[in-house]
C-alpha cells in the first residue's frame, strides 16, 4: 500500500444509533477495535452486495472487528427512520447502524459514491477507503495485516463488539416481495426475510405450506429443508414449458445469484440457473449453459418473448432464461447504470426490479427503480412512459412527461393495457393509462408496496413489503372516481458537477491490486475501461470500449453539461500462491459534468483505492 501521513478518523455523529441496545456508540468506545465504516443507503443494490460480502469477514474476524454501517439516504424515503429501521430488519444487517440522515458523516469521511469503505485502526486512523463492491480479499488480507501489527504493539484488543440483536418478530410473513396467482386462487409469495416461498390460501392470509427452511442458506431439497437467500422474483411457467423443464415455478433466489426451480405438487426445490458466484464479467450476445453462468441479484421474472426474463437487479440489465434448452443469457442492457431507450440490447437501466407481461403479450413493462421511471419493450426497442433520470424523483401524477415516482420495485399490467405501478418509497399504487398517457394515484399510505397482483375476479392485490402483508384495493379504485391526482413534491438528489474544461481532456482510472495480489495477463489484457456520454453529443472522441485504463476524450463545447458514464475493471489473481485465486474489480461511474472555461482537463477516477 501506498503510505501517506496518518489521518484521525472523524467522530461518528447522527440522529441515532441501531443495533446496540440504545446505546450511542464514539470512536474512544472502540479503540483497540479494527473498524470497518460501511457507506450506504438501502435503496442500492451495490451497497447490499456489500452487506453480503461483508458477513463472511464479520464471522471470521468476530474478535476484532467491528463494522458500523452508516447509513446516509439517497431518496427521501430513505430519510424515514422507521423505514430504515425496518431496512435494517429486511436485509439482515448484523452491526450497529448509524442513521446519518443529513449526511453529515458522509461530507467528514468525504464519501463520493455508494458505498464507499473506510476501515479505521485500533489507534483511531483511517488507514484505508475505497468504492464500490468487490472489496472482500483486499480487506481480508489488509485485517491480517492490522491484525499482525496492532497485536505486536499491544493496541489490539480481542472480545465482544457493540452489536445487540433486536427482538425476533412475530408475524406469518416478514418483509414479502413478490406473488403470483396459482391455479384455484391461492397465492404464491416469496416471504423475502425468512428466506422462503409461502402458498397463502385465497384470503391472503391463511399459511396452507412453506417452501424453504426459513434459514438463509443454499440448498435444494424437499420443500423442509431447502434454503433461499433473500428470495424476491416468481414465474409460473407455461404447461408446455414445465412440463419439459420438469418443475413449474422459477423463483429469483436474490442474494444467491441463482434461479431455483420449484415442483408444486412436492414442494422440491432445484437450481435451475446460476453458479452461485456473483456476476463479474463482460457483457456478449451468447446463449450460456445456465447452471455456468455467473448471475448478479435476480429481482423480478415474466415469461415474454417464449422465455423466462430476469430483472438482473445487480448489473442493470434484464436476462433471458430458457428452461426448455436450459441456457441464459443478456436480453437488455449494457451494465451501464442510466436511463436510455433504443433498440436491444444496447440500451441503459438501472437496477429493474419489477417486470408484468401485457394481457395479450405484446409488451414487457419494466420498473426501473434507480431511475424511478416506468419503462417497457416492445418489438425489440425499450421505451420509457413515465421517467427522467438517475436523480429525478417524486409524486407528481398527471401527464406521464411531468409524473414522477420515488424508487418503485413492481408492476401489474391490467387486462385493459394500462398498468399498476408499485411505488414503492412513496407508498402508494399509481396508475399509467398509455392510452391518455397520464398517470394517477389509486391508493396511498400503504407500507413499501413491492408488488401489485391481479386476481381471477379482478381484485388487485398489493404486496406491503414492509407492512408484512397481503392487502386489497378497495372496489372501485381502479375507476376513473376512484383515482385521485397528486401534485406533490419533486425531488432531486443532487451531485457538484466536476467543472471541466471543452476539447481534449485526459480520464485516468487508478487501480491499484490489493496486498498480495497482482494483474492477470494469463487470459489476454488484465483491464477494460468504457466510457460513453449522455447525452451523447457530449464526446465528440473518446466512446467505447478499450483495455487501457486511460483513455483521451475531446468534449464537446456546445453541450453544457451532462453525465459521463464510465465502467472500469482490473483482473488480479494471487501474488504467491501454487493455485492462485483470481479476482475481478469493476465500478460503474456516472460522472455529471459542467463545461466551463476554466475547467480542468484531467479527470482521475479510482477503480480500487487502498490508501494507508
Amino acid at each position: 500500500m501506498a503510505t501517506s501521513p496518518r489521518v484521525r478518523a472523524p467522530e461518528l455523529r447522527g440522529r441515532r444509533w441501531l443495533n446496540t441496545g440504545g446505546t450511542d456508540l464514539t470512536l474512544p468506545d472502540l479503540r483497540g477495535k479494527i473498524v470497518i465504516l460501511d457507506f450506504w443507503t438501502f435503496c442500492c443494490i451495490n451497497c447490499l452486495h456489500v452487506l453480503d460480502e461483508l458477513r463472511p469477514l464479520e464471522e471470521k474476524y468476530g474478535d476484532t472487528l467491528v463494522v458500523i454501517g452508516v447509513h446516509s439516504p439517497k431518496f427521501e424515503h430513505e430519510r424515514d427512520p422507521d423505514a430504515l429501521a425496518a431496512a435494517v430488519e429486511r436485509y439482515g444487517v448484523a452491526h450497529p447502524v448509524l442513521d446519518d440522515a443529513e449526511m453529515a458523516v458522509w461530507q467528514q469521511y468525504a464519501a463520493k459514491a455508494w458505498p464507499t469503505l473506510n476501515v479505521i485502526d485500533p489507534e483511531g486512523y483511517v488507514v484505508a477507503s475505497m468504492a464500490g463492491e468487490g472489496h472482500a480479499e483486499g480487506l481480508s488480507r489488509l485485517l491480517d495485516e492490522l491484525i499482525a501489527t496492532h497485536e505486536a504493539k499491544g493496541t489490539l484488543h480481542r472480545g465482544d463488539g457493540p452489536y445487540v440483536p433486536p427482538a425476533e418478530p412475530e408475524t406469518a410473513l416478514r418483509f414479502p416481495g413478490k406473488a403470483i396467482v396459482l391455479d384455484g386462487g391461492n397465492l404464491l409469495v416469496s416471504d423475502s426475510a425468512r428466506h422462503s416461498v409461502v402458498e397463502l390460501a385465497p384470503d391472503g392470509e391463511t399459511v396452507l405450506r412453506r417452501i424453504g427452511s426459513a434459514e438463509r442458506g443454499r440448498s435444494d431439497g424437499p420443500a423442509e429443508v431447502a434454503r433461499f437467500a433473500e428470495p424476491q422474483g416468481l414465474c409460473r411457467l407455461p404447461e408446455h414449458a414445465a412440463e419439459v423443464a420438469g418443475y413449474d415455478i422459477v423463483v429469483a433466489d436474490t442474494v444467491n445469484h441463482m434461479l431455483r426451480g420449484v415442483r408444486l405438487a412436492t414442494g422440491e426445490v432445484i437450481t435451475v440457473a446460476g453458479t452461485g458466484r456473483q456476476w463479474r464479467s463482460t457483457v456478449d450476445d451468447h446463449a450460456h449453459d445456465a447452471l455456468a453462468a455467473d448471475l448478479s441479484s435476480p429481482w423480478d421474472l415474466a415469461w415474454y418473448d417464449d422465455r423466462v426474463i430476469v430483472a438482473m437487479a445487480g448489473i442493470h440489465q434484464l436476462w433471458w432464461f430458457d428452461p426448455i434448452k436450459r441456457t441464459v443469457g443478456v436480453y437488455a442492457g449494457t451494465t451501464v447504470e442510466a436511463l436510455r431507450d433504443g433498440p436491444l440490447p444496447d440500451v441503459w437501466m438501472a437496477q429493474p426490479s419489477g417486470l408484468s407481461t401485457s394481457a395479450d403479450g405484446r409488451r414487457l413493462w419494466v420498473a426501473d427503480s434507480e431511475t424511478s421511471a416506468l419503462r417497457f419493450v416492445s418489438d425489440g426497442v425499450l421505451s420509457t412512459a413515465v421517467g427522467q433520470g438517475l436523480f429525478d424523483f417524486g409524486h407528481v401524477d398527471g401527464p406521464a412527461e411531468q409524473a414522477l415516482f420515488q424508487h418503485p420495485l413492481g408492476v401489474g399490467a391490467l387486462p385493459d393495457g394500462s398498468v399498476l405501478v408499485a411505488d414503492t418509497y412513496n407508498g402508494a399504487v399509481r396508475r399509467f393509462d398509455p392510452e391518455t398517457g397520464t398517470v394517477s394515484t389509486v391508493a396511498s399510505g400503504l407500507a413499501e408496496p413491492s408488488d401489485v397482483v391481479l386476481t381471477p375476479d379482478g381484485e388487485v392485490l398489493v404486496v406491503e413489503s414492509a407492512g408484512h402483508r397481503l392487502s386489497r384495493l378497495a372496489p372501485g379504485a381502479l375507476s376513473a372516481a376512484g383515482a385521485s391526482t397528486i401534485a406533490g413534491s419533486r425531488h432531486r438528489t443532487e451531485r457538484p458537477p466536476t467543472d471541466l474544461a471543452a476539447g481534449e481532456l485526459s480520464l485516468e482510472v487508478i487501480f491499484e491490486p490489493p496486498p498480495g495480489q497482482k494483474l492477470d495477463e494469463s487470459f489476454g489484457p488484465s483491464t477494460r475501461l468504457e466510457v460513453s456520454a449522455s447525452p451523447p453529443e457530449l464526446l465528440l472522441d473518446g466512446a467505447g470500449v478499450g483495455t487501457e485504463l486511460s483513455r483521451r476524450l475531446v468534449l464537446n463545447d456546445r453541450v453544457g453539461s451532462g453525465v459521463l458514464q464510465v465502467v472500469a475493471q482490473a483482473a488480479t489473481c494471487d501474488a504467491e500462491a501454487e493455485h492462485a485465486a483470481c479476482h475481478l474489480s469493476r465500478q460503474d461511474w456516472g460522472v455529471p459534468v459542467r463545461i466551463t472555461p476554466d475547467g480542468v482537463r484531467r479527470l482521475p477516477l479510482i477503480l480500487r483505492g487502498l490508501d494507508g
